[in-house]
């Protein structure tokens, strides 16, 4: 490993592994480290680390891999995040980026995108006929075969079996808790993106050269249009994190035991708050991974109403960036806390799927809007780090400080408005982007330097956008 791409920094509670290149690690904010070592406070806890892309958020950064052995854990809500089980999927087509050379065809797969996911905060999603109780307990096996397509053509499906995970299995009486309130807004939010930084964006693709028999191997082409979806549990998962996070921090407060940081929550995995948060948590996942597969229907209903019945799209990988669960490393039981980090498994290790066995697993890894997004592959080296790597380019500014810093001309320009290069996005106007423009972010390219020169894991693809569908 190279020492520039990786630093050791000890704290008054402990030590935070920090995976980032000279230019990176000089721009923390103190914040940081004040966060991690409130986080090094939580008992017990044998490993954390920050990958580049790490950013201040609630009570843990965004960035953030935290360690407990399963026999004596903690749980925490905030180093989860609440937008549990948000992550990525890429879907692969058949078509050529010389098939959406045309700005107008571009615009055409936007709308359509739209009349089968739609984008307004309220709107009611596509889906009304899913029973969201089959959802969030079996997961992409709680859905209608008719929502599989490839379940049709067995040796050629992958909607089941190029997952992280496609169902996790838990205590479903904790589902008892949830008022129907709860279940009424998460019904109608299945299949939809959410605000912010969620999107679903049309790329296509340049293999690493280095890395192309593996590419080849997972269906790539130089050129390729995909399709890369970023979104979450939506209102399910929102309601966990409130619910449990109230609780736990009553048992806390009645309990005396906390760190400064009041919004750091955590209980021990014995205790009943602990399992309950985890029980549920499990129940966001499976919301989330579904979500994620129902938006892909929905571009593939879209494509086929724009390309015709040729158009193919498959499942390349989905992934979580925001969860908690157990591994297993060197004979031993872990339990594994990542907010804003990518599980990244290499060639031959037991956890990948089936599919990807041989090669690893794709670890995908958008990049702010209008820039280049990275399809990876984990190296061997990336056991000192549990196998995390970044999770995209990690903010640099608010949301608010962005508006104030940054012009609408300024975003046009980095979406390329008015030439045959424009990247088309669905937003009635210019000003609505501003938050997610190229300059709320870090680097997307140094990130991924400093992942590579870490040895973490590798580059297969570049993935340049052609449109964008944004939530509103």
């Amino acid at each position: 490993m190279k020492e520039t791409y990786y630093q050791q920094v000890k704290l008054p509670s402990g030590q935070v592994h920090v995976y980032a290149g000279p230019e990176l690690f000089a721009s923390l904010d103190y914040k940081v480290f004040e966060m991690a070592n409130n986080n090094l406070q939580i008992p017990n806890q044998v490993y954390m680390s920050y990958t580049p892309d790490v950013h201040v958020g609630v009570g843990t950064c965004i960035g953030t891999t935290a360690v407990w052995n399963a026999s004596d854990g903690y749980v925490s809500p905030s180093i989860v995040g609440s937008d549990i089980g948000c992550g990525m999927r890429v879907q692969l087509t058949n078509l050529h980026k010389d098939d959406l050379k045309e700005v107008k065809l571009r615009r055409r797969l936007v709308k359509a995108i739209e009349k089968y996911m739609p984008v307004e905060e309220h709107a009611r999603g596509y889906f009304s006929d899913i029973r969201l109780e089959n959802i969030v307990k079996k997961g992409l096996h709680g859905l209608p075969k008719k929502y599989i397509p490839d379940a049709y053509t067995p040796r050629k499906a992958t909607s089941l079996t190029h997952v992280e995970s496609s169902r996790f299995d838990f205590d479903e009486e904790v589902l008892e808790k949830f008022p129907e309130a709860v279940w009424h807004r998460a019904h109608r939010q299945l299949g939809t993106l959410g605000g912010g930084n969620h999107f679903v964006e049309i790329q296509a693709i340049e293999i690493a050269e280095e890395n192309r028999e593996i590419a080849e191997a997972w269906g790539l082409f130089d050129g390729q249009v995909i399709i890369m979806i970023h979104s979450g549990s939506r209102a399910w998962g929102g309601a966990v994190s409130q619910y449990c996070s109230t609780d736990i921090a009553k048992m806390m407060r009645q309990e005396g035991i906390g760190t400064a940081d009041p919004k750091l929550l955590y209980a021990p995995l014995s205790h009943p708050l602990g399992q309950t948060y985890v029980n549920l948590m499990y129940s966001a996942l499976n919301y989330a991974v579904v979500n994620r597969h129902l938006i892909a229907y929905a571009v593939r209903e879209a494509g086929k109403d724009v390309f015709g019945s040729k158009f193919e799209l498959r499942t390349l990988y989905d992934l979580m960036h925001n969860y908690a669960w157990e591994e297993e490393q060197d004979e031993q039981s872990f339990f594994v806390h990542r907010k804003g980090a990518t599980r990244a498994l290499p060639a031959g290790h037991p956890d990948n799927p089936e599919p990807y066995l041989c090669t690893g697993h794709p670890a995908l890894i958008p990049g702010s809007m209008g820039t280049a997004s990275y399809i990876m592959v984990g190296s061997a080296a990336g056991k000192a780090n549990h196998y995390s790597i970044c999770h995209g380019a990690g903010r640099i500014r608010s949301r608010n400080a962005t508006k104030q810093l940054v012009s609408v001309e300024e975003v046009a320009i980095a979406m390329r408005v008015g030439t045959d290069d424009e990247i088309v996005v669905n937003q009635r106007s210019m000003e609505s982007l501003v938050d997610e423009s190229p300059q709320a972010y870090k680097d997307v390219d140094q990130i991924i330097e400093s992942v590579v020169g870490a040895g973490l894991a590798q580059v297969v693809a570049k993935c340049k956008p052609l449109a964008a569908v944004k939530g509103t």
